[in-house]
């Protein structure tokens, strides 16, 4: 697998994950840091909207690296 392939791929990393990684699967997948996509994350939950079931679902049907 081609490493073009690998970084577009949506896969919850193993490592800097800090609850179940889909943050940080984001971050790679659309090439920013997990930091940013993690704040990016917490100022939607301010706005009303199902965020907090959108990252469940995606918790739950994005593949873990293992």
């Amino acid at each position: 697998m081609s490493t073009t392939i690998a970084t577009r791929s949506l896969i919850r990393p193993r490592r800097g994950r800090m609850i179940a990684g889909v943050c940080a699967g984001l971050a790679r997948r659309f090439g920013t840091t997990p930091t940013t996509m993690r704040v990016i994350f917490l100022v939607s939950c301010l706005l009303p909207g199902p965020q907090f079931l959108i990252y469940l679902a995606l918790w739950v049907l994005v593949p873990s690296e293992d």
